[in-house]
């Protein structure tokens, strides 16, 4: 408890606290209505089409209702901090975002332990790397059951790489970019033929390197070892050398002249998880057939995903396990695929029909699926941490200097290291 108030901020005042949780708990409880039905209350962020699925399943099991409450992924994260810290608010279900997973792992005596109503029986349906993500490290405790993952792959312009004297071919792009070496020599080329940037800004360069690596920010003693490991010091030094040679734009991620820029093709290549289709279709709606898609140099990372708990204040623990059970099932997400792009976790899928035989006329006809189930293959298993949000704030900040305002890149990296260090010691 005492710790989960830390992360509320302790300048709460007892008042306010009370007041946010009464806010958050409402009539929200799971309680058992008149005519005897199951109630359960789920809490989602962002387009996943849950609220779909769920009324597939109350018309199969008449004897549950579920509720879908659509938040914003921060103020979901938020408010089931404030929740569970009090004991009181907390819904019967809830997504939790890959990188948030560690913090409430911390918490773990707040969320039911998964592995009590049988999650052991359909652990073979996922990616070992993704189930690995939601249980503690001894493999005790198991979370959440993992929904969607997104596994990194390189988006490219065609007219701009045509305009450079480039092959356009989705494979002859992928040799052209093997490893990150050549990248770097591609950039170049780019730059020399076109005048134009090999990425719009430094983050998703930064975090694509970073993905690869078998270390990240923490241990699993949830120690900081990005001074001891040399990964991330590694993607950070890769990332600011592109940026002083001029082949990395200023743009901040989700910025309005980002999505400017995705449209206006004034930059090569976006190295993004399969989730970023959907922001690519919705900034550059006239751009189709100019956008393709191709394996990464080096392999892939993953960025985002979820899994869906179950907190302890839920009096329906057994309905609700068997509510995410069949949610994450290979059939459903396949459903969650089709209609949202929500990209499986469960590689069973990646061999059914539907599957495969998925074609995007926006990326030229690419069967977009069977390049982002490689990339998903291909991801190593990392432990992200309970404080990744705050190391991972705070290297950006260093790298959006360093773009933007001229910084010099070490100083930026000893003057993050130093205000991580800060709020660390606060938590």
């Amino acid at each position: 408890m005492r710790r989960l108030k830390k992360w509320l901020g302790l300048g709460l005042s007892a008042t306010l606290l009370t007041f946010l949780l009464a806010a958050c708990s409402g009539d929200e409880s799971s309680t058992e209505s008149k005519n005897g039905k199951v109630n359960l209350n789920f809490w989602v962020f962002g387009s996943a089409g849950y609220d779909v699925l769920v009324e597939e399943y109350m018309k199969d099991n008449p004897d549950v209702n579920i509720k879908v409450n659509f938040t914003e992924m921060g103020d979901l994260h938020n408010n089931l901090f404030t929740s569970i810290a009090a004991g009181s608010g907390a819904p019967d279900l809830t997504m939790i975002e890959v990188s948030q997973v560690s913090k409430f792992l911390d918490a773990k005596d707040s969320f039911y332990n998964l592995y009590e109503y049988g999650a052991k029986d359909v652990q073979e349906n996922y990616l070992d790397w993704v189930w690995n993500n939601a249980q503690t490290p001894d493999g005790e405790f198991m979370i959440g059951l993992p929904t969607d993952i997104g596994p990194t792959t390189m988006y490219y312009r065609t007219d701009v790489f045509e305009e450079a004297g480039l092959p356009t071919d989705p494979e002859e792009v992928a040799a052209l970019a093997a490893t990150w070496d050549d990248y770097h020599e591609l950039a170049k080329t780019i730059k020399d033929k076109t005048g134009k940037n090999i990425v719009d800004g430094p983050e998703l360069l930064f975090n694509a390197l970073r993905d690869q690596s078998p270390e990240q920010y923490f241990n699993e003693k949830d120690e900081l070892i990005i001074e001891d490991s040399p990964y991330v010091k590694e993607a950070y030094d890769y990332t600011t050398n592109l940026i002083q040679e001029g082949l990395v734009g200023q743009n901040g991620l989700w910025s309005p002249e980002w999505g400017a820029a995705m449209a206006e093709g004034s930059y090569g290549t976006l190295l993004a998880p399969s989730w970023m289709v959907a922001n690519i279709k919705a900034n550059a709606p006239d751009a189709g057939g100019k956008w393709s898609v191709t394996t990464m140099p080096e392999g892939a990372g993953n960025w985002g995903g979820s899994f869906i708990a179950i907190p302890k204040e839920s009096k329906h623990p057994k309905e609700a396990y068997e509510f995410i059970e069949w949610l994450t099932t290979p059939e459903q997400q396949l459903k969650s695929f089709s209609n949202n792009g929500l990209f499986p976790s469960a590689p069973s899928v990646y061999t059914q029909d539907a599957f495969t035989g998925f074609t995007d006329d926006y990326f030229n006809d690419l069967p977009t699926a069977n390049i982002f189930a490689k990339a998903a293959e291909s991801v190593k298993p990392v432990y992200m941490g309970k404080h990744y949000p705050i190391v991972n704030a705070e290297l950006v900040t260093a790298l959006t200097n360093v773009a933007v305002n001229k910084a010099d890149p070490q100083k930026e990296w000893e003057e993050a290291i130093k205000r991580i260090e800060a709020q660390l010691e606060r938590q």
